[in-house]
């Protein structure tokens, strides 16, 4: 089926284009053209008073809909957790599971492998996070499966999850530089964080190769006159990514705005978005803005990838344009995914199109 979508502006990852149509043919983007060549037999949308921009992707979330990963390692937790992106304008998702038993991290490998081999969407990999992080930043996560890691170990869940874990964090002080080329040399994104490093330790794992770091602010050492920390590391490093979380409780909107100065397109947002759970090891339970182990502890936020776009625009004053970026090109960049974080001919069509004023989600067309 042949068809258009037409708005007051498009944005394409790139630029902003108006009077323009974007041609749709079998999920692929065929054409973007002025309207007045719109071909007699493409069927047109059109959606006055709203924009046409890139789905956005989420490289950290752990479930959605009342379905936890790590505590329901199946499909129908995928499942459940792709409606929740979806809902919030997300196409793509990194599927995370926090420091776990090496035998949980394997049942998550296979279901994730079942999901994609099922042909369902919008899966892009497993991330883990952690256990090989710092005991002193492990925030909740469950201390007494944190560990150095060793070769043999790391050989194994690398083998028995090629192709499947896109992405790991770790404590950069916590691995050996070896094992970290090991996992790098595999293709796997390493991100640094959980983490007590050093503003040295950091800086020489950025300067070795490691491209990113997790949770800016979160789970590491601070920024402080004397102490510049992994916070400090980040800020100097020309190349380093990092994700942030964009709710105003895990970080104030004021530290975003300032970070989003110092670094540039080299932040973006993730969710962190857990979901309500009383059993397992990581029992999340909902307060309103947050959730929280039952002891209190901060475990998750409650967003989605629209409402962290719109607390971007609205509540630290990041123009539209780089708002829509940190929610879609720029974590695409960092998986280099070229097929994502961007509206391009030849290109899977991924688009959202949103209310021009209220910047709520009004239709997605999702690959």
């Amino acid at each position: 089926m042949k068809q258009a979508f037409l708005a007051d502006e498009i944005f394409t990852g790139t630029n902003w284009l108006t009077t323009q149509v974007i041609l749709m043919e079998n999920h692929i983007v065929t054409g973007i053209i002025p309207q007045v060549s719109l071909p007699s037999e493409y069927s047109l949308q059109s959606y006055p008073g709203c924009i046409i921009v890139p789905s956005f992707l989420d490289l950290q979330l752990y479930g959605g809909n009342g379905k936890l990963f790590s505590h329901s390692l199946d499909i129908e937790s995928l499942e459940a957790t792709h409606a929740y992106c979806v809902a919030g304008g997300c196409s793509h998702f990194m599927i995370t599971m926090a420091t776990n038993s090496i035998e949980n991290f394997n049942k998550g490998i296979d279901a994730v492998a079942a999901y994609q081999a099922a042909g369902k969407k919008g899966l892009l990999g497993l991330h883990l996070e952690g256990p090989w992080i710092s005991r002193e930043k492990r925030g909740a996560h469950v201390e007494a499966f944190i560990h150095r890691p060793e070769k043999a170990e790391v050989i194994s869940l690398l083998e028995r999850g090629r192709g499947i874990i896109k992405m790991i964090t770790l404590a950069p002080e916590e691995c050996d530089q070896s094992l970290i080329q090991l996992i790098m040399d595999q293709g796997v994104l390493v991100s640094a964080g959980h983490s007590n490093a050093t503003y040295n330790q950091a800086a020489q794992a950025f300067k070795s190769g490691v491209p990113a770091a997790t949770h800016l602010f979160n789970a590491m050492s601070p920024l402080q006159g004397r102490l510049p920390g992994m916070v400090g590391a980040i800020y100097d490093d020309p190349h380093v990514m990092s994700s942030i979380i964009c709710d105003g409780v895990h970080v104030d909107f004021n530290s975003i705005r300032i970070s989003k100065k110092m670094m540039g397109d080299r932040l973006f947002f993730i969710t962190d978005a857990v979901t309500a759970i009383q059993e397992g090891y990581y029992a999340h339970v909902f307060q309103g803005n947050r959730y929280t182990l039952p002891d209190g502890t901060l475990s998750g936020s409650c967003m989605t990838m629209l409402s962290t776009f719109k607390n971007s625009v609205e509540q630290v004053g990041i123009s539209l344009d780089e708002s829509l970026k940190m929610c879609s090109t720029h974590p695409a960049r960092l998986i280099r995914n070229a097929s994502l974080g961007n509206i391009q001919v030849d290109h899977p069509a991924n688009f959202n199109i949103l209310h021009k004023k209220t910047l709520d989600l009004v239709a997605s067309v999702f690959n």
